[in-house]
């Protein structure tokens, strides 16, 4: 995973827990987690439609 130890993880997360607060840590990760739901739900939107027009050329 990119090279990074436990101790860097940890100082990364307490970096993140100071600037932040530990109220909005839940928040910043819902809006994570929706951008990254919505995300996958275009790329798969885009892949069913290619896999449909290729599907609709081969019967041609």
């Amino acid at each position: 995973m990119l090279g990074l130890g436990t101790t860097e993880i940890v100082l990364i997360l307490v970096v993140v827990l100071i600037f932040f607060g530990g109220k909005r840590i839940p928040e910043f990760a819902r809006g994570l987690g929706k951008g990254i739901r919505e995300f996958k739900d275009a790329a798969s939107g885009i892949k069913n439609e290619i896999e449909k027009e290729a599907s609709t050329e081969e019967k041609k």
